[in-house]
């Protein structure tokens, strides 16, 4: 096939051919053909569907249609091409939290055949710098109201020569005011279907990030994947949810999904509370929503007070759900969650079952297009019940940007996520923890997971995280980190009472030995725990 992307920065940092993951199209819906451009697929193509009129994006101020959406993109791909000089293949870094505006310039510029380097947009200027050096970008679109940081992140770094703000309507240079100088129409790139649409930064849950490859190919596998076999959304869904498009948790299910289905997101004006994401959902009618579990869990006291309206569908993935949250707001909803885990590597959800399919303590069963495994330190398959590590193959897969921790996810061109499972005999997946999150002690392994659902099931606690301490007798003991409720004494005989409880709910040996009261745990933007930073003295 031929590729379009000129500036082939990214392609000559791809992994060597014998450390790239297999990728397996076993169904008919994965067979894409060599040459596509995902934007075109998704967008351009909405009209032949019947969706043309249909609502796309949402906001308190505006709602656009797919036609609306498409002119909007093609007058900012002219921009990027005509004005600022885009050559497919460039890095493009975007910083703004969930907005139209956001999602338009994403969309713009992967059908300009640009690289889409999305950022968080609580990150600082360090953190900014290291992605900035490790992509390259020449070009960056930021929010109006992030400039700052942005500025001080390219003070020494002339390889990002220009920032052009993309939601100032009454400024000259910003993208709004140069795209409404342009004319529609523009054909987009044709990129081979392995040409490279985004770099993708994962969330720094144990520590520096890396930015994971995706192709056009990749993001239109996902599409045919986890949203037709399991989320089986509708043109009429109208999808809320709280994590960062710059995230592909947030990216997947708050823009690239919706437009697979013909449905419509809505972004707030702020980012949302557990009170407002409730709100929002009964105002707006939505249908749909993604958030995290802690979210979920601290969301439910206001679901109960205030209803869900329309809401049919709660998905939750980004961490591991505790069994007493997935309680806790089916009692507050009566609505099933559904579960899901997926990887930024891997770019979206592989194991998930919604409806009747689900089990409870249990995330699901494998995703159609994918397979998966419980295997040992050997790469062996260890029997149904047994824990070990997971490993998945399928029609999206680990690739690193130049990073020798490649070597570490995929190995036999099997994706090895990081997470410790078990198979139950009905081929089902039931997480226990992150790999390197395993408990040893005295022998025994215990996930952290497990212990955080048992204490979350005490009145008392709002949140835990729970870790392996190294200790002299036992090699590990575990240590819970504890939130707890207004009104709790953090004091001896809480620490008793929560041991207690562990002891009566699961087997005792896996109680805390040691609880810190703390009043904030340490999370990333998207919600998940970062245990590493529990681990540190």
């Amino acid at each position: 096939m031929q590729s379009a992307q000129a500036d082939r920065f990214v392609h000559d940092r791809l992994p060597a051919p014998e450390a790239l993951p297999t990728m397996r199209f076993d169904l008919p819906e994965l067979r894409l053909p060599d040459q596509c451009n995902l934007v075109h697929e998704l967008l351009d193509r909405a009209a032949d569907k019947g969706w043309g009129e249909r609502p796309l994006l949402r906001s308190p101020r505006i709602t656009l249609t797919y036609k609306d959406v498409r002119d909007r993109v093609d007058r900012i791909c002219r921009v990027l091409t005509e004005d600022l000089g885009l050559v497919p293949g460039n890095r493009v870094l975007l910083r703004g939290g969930n907005s139209i505006g956001m999602a338009l310039a994403w969309l713009a510029v992967v059908k300009a055949g640009g690289i889409a380097v999305a950022t968080m947009p609580l990150l600082r200027a360090r953190e900014l710098g290291d992605i900035i050096d490790k992509a390259q970008p020449t070009l960056a679109l930021c929010d109006a109201k992030l400039l700052e940081e942005l500025e001080l992140a390219r003070k020494d770094r002339p390889v990002l020569h220009t920032v052009v703000p993309f939601n100032a309507p009454n400024e000259p240079g910003s993208m709004a005011v140069r795209a409404a100088q342009k004319d529609g129409g523009f054909e987009a790139c044709p990129t081979a279907a392995d040409d490279i649409a985004m770099l993708a930064f994962t969330s720094g849950t144990t520590g520096k990030p890396k930015a994971a490859i995706h192709t056009h190919r990749d993001v239109l596998a996902a599409c045919a994947a986890w949203p037709r076999h399991v989320l089986k959304a509708t043109p009429d869904d109208i999808v809320v949810g709280s994590p960062p498009l710059a995230f592909t948790f947030g990216l997947g299910g708050l823009l690239m999904f919706p437009m697979v289905a013909g449905a419509s997101v809505y972004f707030p004006e702020a980012p949302y509370t557990p009170e407002t994401l409730v709100r929002t959902i009964v105002d707006v009618g939505a249908t749909i929503c993604y958030t995290a579990p802690t979210f979920y869990r601290q969301a439910a006291a206001f679901a109960r007070e205030l209803g869900i309206g329309k809401l049919r569908i709660s998905v939750s993935a980004g961490e591991g759900l505790p069994d007493a949250t997935r309680q806790l707001w089916k009692q507050a909803t009566g609505l099933e969650m559904l579960d899901g885990i997926g990887a930024t590597e891997m770019f979206h959800i592989f194991i998930s079952s919604a409806g009747a399919d689900v089990k409870r303590g249990a995330i699901g069963k494998v995703v159609p297009g994918y397979t998966a495994k419980v295997v040992d330190d050997d790469g062996k398959e260890v029997p149904r019940g047994t824990i070990g590590k997971l490993a998945v193959i399928g029609p999206t897969g680990c690739k690193y940007l130049e990073d020798a921790r490649q070597s570490n996810y995929v190995k036999d061109g099997w994706n090895y996520p990081g997470d410790a499972f078990l198979q139950d005999a009905d081929g089902y997946f039931v997480y226990q923890a992150r790999a390197d999150d395993m408990i040893i002690t005295a022998g025994y392994n215990v996930g952290g997971p497990e212990v955080e659902d048992a204490l979350l099931k005490h009145p008392a606690v709002a949140e835990c995280g729970v870790i392996g301490k190294p200790d002299e007798e036992r090699g590990m003991i575990v240590k819970a980190f504890c939130v707890l409720k207004p009104g709790q004494a953090a004091d001896a005989a809480m620490v008793k009472a929560l041991q207690e409880h562990v002891k009566a709910s699961i087997a005792p040996f896996k109680y805390p030995r040691e609880i810190e009261f703390v009043s904030a745990l340490p999370r990333t933007e998207t919600g998940k725990l970062q245990r590493f930073k529990l681990r540190q003295p």
